[in-house]
């Protein structure tokens, strides 16, 4: 058991939580430094398919993403380039 998770919460080192068919991510990302900032990664990564939820927080650096299955790394790192900031990996 992780210090946030929860004998009923399956939860590993690898930024990932799998809940109720739900694939929960969280990744590190620079560069955000306001709301707008935040809007823009959210806003890209919503458009990867699978995503039900993106929520961003520039004063962490962590985007935390909810997805239908695993997403593919590369397509959050294009997404947060698209967005124009740098994923640094998961969180």
């Amino acid at each position: 058991m992780t210090e946030n998770g929860s004998c009923c919460t399956p939860e590993d080192s690898s930024g990932i939580d799998v809940r109720a068919g739900e694939v929960t991510t969280t990744y590190r990302v620079t560069g955000m430094t306001c709301g707008h900032c935040e809007g823009a990664v959210r806003s890209e990564i919503s458009e990867i398919a699978g995503v039900s939820s993106v929520q961003a927080a520039a004063d962490t650096g962590v985007v935390t993403v909810t997805s239908k299955a695993p997403l593919d790394d590369e397509a959050v790192r294009a997404a947060v380039d698209e967005a124009g900031y740098e994923l640094a990996g998961r969180a």
